[in-house]
């Protein structure tokens, strides 16, 4: 299936592709290990809940997990303290008023599917766990917050030595057609290292001289695209980038499951994703809408039992251009 329709182009203006902040891209960039509170006030489900209630005034916390020898058993809010003093029953356990099905993330998760969480779920704060189940952290809105603040004050000095370097790679170069072709394998479940191939090929786009809105919607779609092969095949997939200076484009393909229904996937909200899947906090359905978002043709070609493989293309104007400069004849 092809969109848009052959022959048709599809036009990020300038005003939609502002909406792609650096607040944004770095919430894809940025880890929820390096945002997160690691120092965590816990209660146990033995606790009686006038000293829970105590316990909140006296560090000033609106919330806290609850702990069953070191291994998570529920989390407690201040709504569940309002429900606890509504009822007049503080000689209560805190095990009465705990919310048991915790929704968590792993450290190791980019920061945008806490993101995500936070609006699907409307909790206040997401328990951080290893794949063992032990607690390390909680995340907050705040946490997020300050960790893009901190990020957004980072010295890029090191990093602008690195982009001149790359801006002239091009120039002793001399050939019809230049182009620079990077390739990952990505591995099936592999969220660990999820992200990875987004952030690296966004670092070049940019050490190449690349305008930091092109980086950005390339870094998104790149992403997106790669957690779909995470998610979504049997066996992972290899991903594919061709840097030009008049043109991005970027390749997705493996072998299988294939979609059964490409007009459904394309739907924002569709997803196949396991429930195993959701409970880690993707498989939102929002990968493809994503993407079409952020790129200027989108191609997805799949077959249920053969694979899928998804191209994608981003047109650069003469201002936009990449490497050493716009080509005499732009091909198609």
């Amino acid at each position: 299936m092809v969109l848009p329709p052959a022959g048709k182009k599809v036009v990020v203006s300038d005003q939609s592709a502002e909406e792609i902040t650096r607040v944004e891209e770095l919430s894809y960039e940025l880890k929820i290990a390096d945002v997160m509170s690691r120092d965590v006030f816990s209660i146990t489900p033995d606790m009686p809940m006038h000293d829970v209630i105590e316990h909140f005034r006296q560090q000033r916390i609106s919330g806290a997990p609850v702990l069953s020898n070191n291994t998570l058993v529920g989390i407690i809010s201040m709504e569940d303290l309002i429900r606890c003093l509504i009822a007049s029953d503080q000689d209560a356990i805190a095990e009465k008023y705990m919310t048991k099905k915790v929704i968590t993330v792993r450290s190791t998760d980019p920061t945008v599917e806490a993101m995500k969480l936070f609006v699907n779920s409307r909790v206040g704060r997401l328990a951080v766990v290893e794949p063992d189940g032990k607690l390390v952290g909680i995340i907050t809105k705040g946490d997020i917050t300050r960790g893009l603040l901190n990020a957004l004050q980072t010295d890029y000095k090191q990093e602008e030595i690195r982009r001149y370097r790359a801006s002239h790679l091009f120039e002793d170069i001399e050939s019809d057609r230049t182009s620079l072709i990077l390739r990952y394998n990505i591995k099936v479940n592999d969220f660990t290292h999820g992200g990875a191939a987004s952030t690296n090929i966004k670092k070049a786009l940019l050490r190449l001289g690349a305008n930091p809105q092109i980086a950005r919607r390339v870094g998104i779609a790149v992403y997106e695209a790669e957690m779909n092969l995470i998610i979504h095949t049997i066996n992972g997939g290899y991903l594919r980038v061709e840097i030009e200076p008049h043109r991005i484009s970027i390749e997705t393909t493996d072998d299988g499951p294939g979609i059964p229904d490409v007009s459904k996937a394309l739907k924002p909200g569709y997803s196949t994703a396991t429930e195993e899947i959701r409970e880690l906090g993707f498989g939102a359905g929002m990968g493809l809408t994503n993407i079409a978002r952020c790129v200027d043709t989108m191609v997805l070609d799949s077959q249920p039992g053969k694979g899928t493989h998804l191209k994608l293309r981003i047109f650069l104007k003469k201002e936009e251009t990449v490497g050493e400069g716009w080509p005499a004849n732009k091909e198609s």
